[in-house]
């Protein structure tokens, strides 16, 4: 009984300790933003198998005392709500009972009591319905939007009752309810291995000691997210680029998980930023256009760097004068009528590098193709600074302004039916006007006039 009890001391020291310096170096980082609250579900194995012999004892009571150190240790933990599910422990088989399965412990802030109470008055009899645990568990965790939630089944078994445990793991992955789950198989053969590698992450318990340090390091890796850094790399891959929104996104659920403002470190270098370890993520860098990182998954305590190319240069469009400055012009990339962006003029434009097309939202409009932009460079285009047209109309009616091309006439703009005079911003060239007041009655009396349009210069035209 000494051993026993020397053997559980030293492994509450060695857990207390990991603990401590866990949070001891993440400290500052939830000090900074507000700390998510980490839920861990124990889904905790309580059908007749346990009660087989196992190392120094029966694995009930093994894997009872085991979870209880580690459920003390716990609950002094901030930030961490805590949760007991046991199966097969209410009804004795034969017959099989595949709905024997509870919620013995909501889910509560230093319940640590609570929970060990709980264990000790499990007795191992019944089956083990582990799909159906795991579907139910879906609804042992309230509604929280700054919560991530964890489950950890401890079990000696497999699925007993047909169920499809991977099914149901991966439609809760899906929905957002819980992140990808841990699996402690305690004692169990090899072969069954893969059985539980696609319900969770899943690790192998074939001793008592081994059982002692996989249950460490699930709870280590359960409370930590892992650090990781972006490279923006500009065309000579360095990562230079930066000042850009990323979204994280959980690639089985669709939801978006984090953004950060992508920024450069008082030491040059891209600034670290913390992921859950445990989600599939997509990533879009919010440049013109985005870029994507389609998939990929950072690896427990281990810093990542995830590289994407995003090479930018700026656009600006400038011209002289006052008309323009509220003008906006389209960028699309080139040969592709989608819209990229509407930017406004006399403001400078990140774009990725390449080559787009232009339209200016000028009368008549501006095109320009092909316009490159270069890595870290401003691509400048300029266009006339426009004339104005003043139209003197008497009476309100009917009519257009047209391009003459070529002895051909080209629309441009209709003017105002309700209006008598009108002024408008055109851009230099020759141009008609057609013309009918609305007291007018017979087409004769239509009026057509030709003018011309010169850079800061103001033309007035009477039609009537």
């Amino acid at each position: 009984m000494p051993k026993i009890m020397t053997f559980y001391k030293k492994y509450l020291i060695l857990i207390l300790f990991v603990l401590c310096n866990v949070f001891a170096f993440n400290a500052s980082l939830y000090a900074q933003n507000n700390p998510v609250t980490t839920r861990i579900l124990f889904v905790f194995d309580g059908s007749q198998s346990m009660m087989g012999n196992w190392q120094s004892g029966k694995k009930i009571n093994i894997a009872r005392n085991l979870l209880i150190n580690m459920v003390d240790s716990l609950q002094q933990v901030d930030n961490v709500q805590l949760a007991l599910r046991v199966y097969g422990h209410q009804y004795i088989v034969p017959p099989q009972r595949c709905d024997d399965t509870k919620l013995e412990v909501r889910f509560g802030y230093r319940n640590g009591k609570a929970i060990k109470n709980q264990l000790h008055k499990i007795y191992p009899k019944g089956t083990t319905p582990i799909a159906r645990s795991l579907e139910l568990a879906a609804n042992d965790f309230p509604v929280c939007k700054n919560c991530r939630n964890i489950i950890i089944l401890i079990t000696d078994g497999i699925e007993a009752c047909d169920g499809d445990p991977c099914a149901v793991s991966l439609a809760l992955q899906e929905k957002g309810i819980i992140l990808k789950p841990f699996v402690i198989g305690i004692g169990l053969d090899l072969q069954f291995k893969k059985t539980f590698e696609c319900v969770g992450q899943y690790y192998d318990a074939s001793d008592e000691e081994r059982f002692k340090e996989v249950l460490g390091v699930v709870i280590s890796q359960a409370l930590n997210n892992t650090t990781c850094q972006v490279n923006l790399l500009d065309v000579t891959g360095l990562p230079t680029e930066t000042n850009v929104n990323m979204t994280f996104i959980d690639t089985h659920s669709g939801k978006i998980k984090q953004n950060y403002i992508h920024t450069i470190n008082h030491r040059g270098n891209p600034d670290t930023i913390i992921l859950d370890p445990f989600i599939t993520y997509k990533m879009i860098v919010h440049t013109i256009p985005p870029v994507k990182v389609d998939s990929f998954r950072l690896v427990p305590g281990k810093h990542k760097i995830i590289a994407c190319d995003a090479p930018q240069g700026t656009l600006l469009l400038k011209t002289s004068g006052i008309q323009y400055q509220n003008l906006n012009f389209i960028v699309r990339e080139k040969d592709n009528m989608q819209t990229l962006n509407v930017q406004n003029i006399n403001r400078k434009e990140k774009y990725i590098v390449g080559k787009y097309d232009v339209e200016v939202l000028t009368l008549p409009r501006v095109y320009v193709k092909d316009v490159a932009i270069s890595q870290s460079y401003a691509t400048t285009i300029e266009i006339p600074q426009p004339g104005m047209i003043t139209l003197l109309l008497g009476a309100t009616g009917y009519g257009s302004i047209y391009v003459e091309k070529n002895n051909e006439l080209e629309w441009i703009y209709n003017i105002k039916e309700d209006v008598s005079s009108e002024t408008i911003s055109l851009q230099p060239g020759r141009y008609k006007v057609v013309y009918r007041a609305r007291n007018a009655k017979k087409t004769l009396y239509t009026i057509k006039k030709s003018f011309k349009i010169s850079s800061g210069k103001s033309t007035a035209i009477r039609l009537n």
